[in-house]
């Protein structure tokens, strides 16, 4: 019986040694020079993007596959999710609906100085940049037999606008308003997601359409190839309203990316930049890993669509954002010598 009690004590010892091995080896690998590092922990985020067959879908895509396959270096974990779009997900990041979202910079500017869709609620000064991205173009698209040639030739023709609240609408009635255009009077007008405006278009249910995105695009491309033969139209004449606007600059749609449509020359238009956005709640250290994964990653990123091929960190950090920067990117910014102040 003595023998059997010694060997019960000797178990318990040896199972405390071993518990106590453990314990010294976990604490010593939790400090900087241990054999292994402490586990870092993963936050969840989500990103507000736009139609599933848009850009900005796109984007929420590139974030998601550049980040999660680095969560232990950054520690964030994407997902995202389709959405109407620029105002919806200003209104989303801002009542904490979603965490990032991705919009034009004309509507950053607005809702910041509470203009356009935010001239009832008042100014959202809580809006946050984090960066800009790719240039979208205010892109009108007609069917040829239409006989559209130019935005004065929409009069009493059939136009998707875009849908209520989105910045292809904000687009379009800016358009028609420095061209003379009355939207109710002059012509038949859709409120439809600009992404079912192809089908629409090649079913001769719509005369034209307008549809604000980073080119080549996937409904342009359906648009174009169709057997309605269809055509991209300049929209000129808005000088004026340029000037006044200091998100807008004039740019070209390069007609090679649409090699089925009517017309084969570059087409004349404008547009603003695609932009990152955070309310300025969102936490710091969020923030700081989303932009540094962003941008040490940037070529892997770059290679996810075609529209990101020709992104610039310096220009990202600085041009089109309106907002104030979030600290968490203003963090990154400094330390990668981005920004000086």
């Amino acid at each position: 019986m003595k023998n059997f009690a010694m060997i019960g004590v000797l178990v318990l010892v040896m199972i405390g040694l071993f518990v106590a091995r453990n314990v010294l080896i976990r604490s010593a690998s939790d400090e900087p020079g241990g054999a292994r590092p402490a586990r870092k922990r993963v936050m969840l985020i989500t990103v507000g993007t736009g139609g599933m067959s848009g850009v900005y879908y796109k984007v929420g895509g590139a974030i998601q596959q550049v980040l999660n396959a680095r969560k232990g270096a950054y520690g964030l974990n994407v997902s995202y999710q389709a959405s109407r779009g620029s105002v919806y997900n200003i209104n989303a990041v801002l009542s904490g609906d979603i965490d990032v979202g991705v919009c034009q910079a004309d509507r950053q500017f607005q809702a910041y100085q509470g203009e356009g869709e935010w001239q009832a609620t008042g100014a959202r000064k809580e809006l946050r940049s984090i960066c800009s991205l790719y240039p979208e173009a205010v892109t009108l698209v007609a069917s040829d037999k239409s006989g559209i040639r130019t935005v004065s030739d929409l009069k009493g023709k059939r136009v998707n606008l875009g849908a209520p609240g989105s910045g292809d609408r904000g687009n379009a009635l800016a358009v028609l308003k420095a061209l003379g255009i009355d939207p109710e009077k002059d012509l038949h007008g859709e409120g439809i997601k600009a992404v079912e405006s192809a089908k629409l278009l090649q079913d001769g249910r719509l005369d034209a359409f307008f549809y604000t995105v980073g080119h080549p695009a996937a409904a342009i491309i359906e648009a174009t190839a169709g057997r309605r033969p269809v055509r991209i139209v300049p929209i000129t004449g808005v000088d004026q309203m340029l000037a006044s606007s200091p998100y807008y600059a004039k740019t070209t749609i390069a007609m090679k990316l649409y090699p089925k449509a009517a017309n084969q020359e570059d087409v004349p238009t404008f547009g603003m930049l695609t932009t990152l956005v955070v309310s300025e709640k969102a936490s710091e250290d969020m923030v700081y890993s989303l932009t540094k994964a962003l941008f040490e990653n940037l070529d892997e990123f770059r290679s996810c669509n075609p529209a990101f091929a020709n992104l610039k960190a310096e220009n990202m950090a600085r041009d089109g954002l309106s907002a104030p920067i979030h600290s968490g990117a203003l963090r990154y910014y400094r330390e990668a010598g981005l920004l000086q102040q």
